[in-house]
């Protein structure tokens, strides 16, 4: 194959940030750089972006704060399904 056809080694993605303070109140998907350079993801309410803080609120009630500089991705994200009974 032409180098020119091969896939670059290293062919990815972009990371984009579609969420706004506009967006509090919204199910969010939220990717940040943790303090190692590693990513981490948390997915739940919007409940604050202010003062360069963000807060998210978890399915299990949890509140994640973080600030605002460490975001390197996030967007709106449909509601999550509801929960399945157990099964009998």
């Amino acid at each position: 194959m032409p180098d020119d056809q091969q896939p670059h080694p290293r062919a990815g993605f972009r990371l984009t940030v579609s969420v706004t303070p506009e967006d509090v109140g919204q199910r969010v998907s939220l990717r940040r750089r943790t303090d190692d350079g590693k990513f981490t993801d948390v997915v739940g309410i919007l409940e604050r972006w202010d003062n360069s803080v963000i807060a998210v609120r978890r399915r299990d009630d949890q509140l994640v704060e973080f600030d605002a500089d460490v975001l390197v991705a996030g967007k709106v994200v449909p509601q999550a399904p509801p929960r399945r009974r157990p099964r009998m």
